[in-house]
């Protein structure tokens, strides 16, 4: 076979295993053959995906699991030859799907999930040991193992029997981390937690004490600096916590 009639037969086979629903396998190919390699294409997709998202597998159910995994397959492109790095274009291929009969919370319920993976295979390293005298005097930096995130459903309460219609009127606010021991722990964030992380992102060249001020200033604080001393202890927990440090002198 010359190499544009099998560049050919190649598109024509990789379409098949993508859509066999719709298109054929090359003509001279034993379609017995051909549909083992879809079936074990799609089976090992289908298994590698499964192992990260468990919760949204027994909402959906196996039928349509296998629906949105047959979707993925067929329209979506991987920019990534990573098995590890499947999930989280997954992740953002599910966020494409109409809503239609979907359930509403099922990308900020995938997303959750990815995050325990992601966590889990991050070659990010720990914030350096330090101690947390000198929080108020440094610029702060949180860890690269620690992701506060903010979503508009309960994604830590959704599962087989708690399946919300409606997003809740606050949202809800959680922080990742991994920990020393490579766990991943969830715990939730108060508001104001929430936004210390994140201005300490956003605004990295600030010392504790200003990041605290800033945040006073934008919750409306009467008492000030009972604010930053209370704030202070937060950091403190935090810093014991892995979650945040200050940037060396």
């Amino acid at each position: 076979m010359d190499k544009p009639g099998l560049f050919q037969e190649q598109i024509t086979f990789g379409r098949y295993l993508r859509d066999p629903d719709h298109c054929a396998p090359p003509g001279h190919m034993d379609a017995a053959r051909a549909q083992v390699y879809r079936d074990l294409i799609f089976a090992n997709l289908s298994q590698l995906l499964s192992a990260t998202f468990p919760v949204l597998i027994r909402i959906l159910g196996e039928a349509r699991w296998r629906l949105l995994v047959r979707s993925f397959l067929r329209d979506h492109r991987a920019r990534t030859p990573k098995f590890g790095e499947i999930a989280e274009e997954f992740v953002g291929f599910v966020a494409t799907v109409p809503q239609g009969d979907w359930p509403g919370f099922m990308v900020e319920l995938a997303h959750y999930e990815w995050v325990e993976m992601a966590l889990q295979q991050s070659d990010a390293e720990p914030l350096p040991v330090s101690t947390g005298a000198s929080l108020l005097d440094r610029p702060l930096r949180v860890s690269p193992l620690a992701w506060p995130l903010a979503y508009a459903w309960p994604v830590q309460q959704v599962g087989p029997d708690f399946q919300p219609s409606m997003p809740p009127a606050q949202p809800t606010l959680l922080l990742v981390r991994r920990g020393e021991d490579w766990s991943v722990k969830f715990s939730e964030l108060s508001p104001l937690a929430w936004r210390l992380l994140q201005r300490i992102n956003e605004f990295p060249a600030l010392n504790g004490q200003a990041q605290l001020q800033a945040l006073a200033q934008e919750a409306g604080a009467e008492d000030v600096p009972a604010f930053v001393a209370s704030g202070l202890a937060l950091l403190q927990q935090l810093h014991g916590e892995g979650v945040v440090g200050g940037v060396a002198r």
